[in-house]
């Protein structure tokens, strides 16, 4: 499968690190949103949608993130050590969702969304610029042009 379309929205705020959000689309299937494109010490990388770890209240069963003190349906107190230590000195408290499986692709799929974000940024800075980004956001794709 292949990339055949890259999507930016760049921040504006450009003294922050996080400099816009990507939807990636492969084979003009499957589509993978709120990549998030940010400077880092190194230069420009890109981080892959990801979500807060969630475990169940031992009261209600509810779910709640995992450094949460109460739970939010039952407001009992949780044990805020519930989380296994990580090397680093704390549990991981975020999993991406989706995610490249070997280094050829993280590669592909960095290198189109950083083109991609220099070329919107150049765009940016002409007179009239609209983003593209926005132009659809349903589950069925882009609309066919209309005559």
């Amino acid at each position: 499968m292949h990339i055949t379309e890259v999507r930016i929205k760049l921040n504006g705020q450009t003294k922050d690190r996080l400099r816009g959000f990507c939807t990636l689309t492969f084979g003009a299937s499957f589509v993978i949103r709120d990549i998030k494109i940010i400077d880092g010490p190194h230069g420009i990388f890109v981080a892959m949608p990801s979500r807060k770890v969630m475990d169940h209240c031992p009261k209600c069963r509810g779910k709640n993130h995992l450094r949460a003190r109460f739970c939010n349906h039952c407001g009992a107190a949780l044990n805020e050590n519930r989380h296994a230590a990580s090397e680093e000195g704390g549990g991981k408290l975020f999993c991406d969702v989706a995610h490249p499986i070997n280094a050829a692709c993280r590669v592909m799929v960095q290198d189109a969304i950083i083109e991609a974000f220099h070329e919107e940024e150049t765009r940016a800075k002409q007179p009239g610029y609209v983003a593209r980004f926005d132009e659809f956001d349903d589950v069925d794709g882009p609309k066919a042009p209309t005559t």
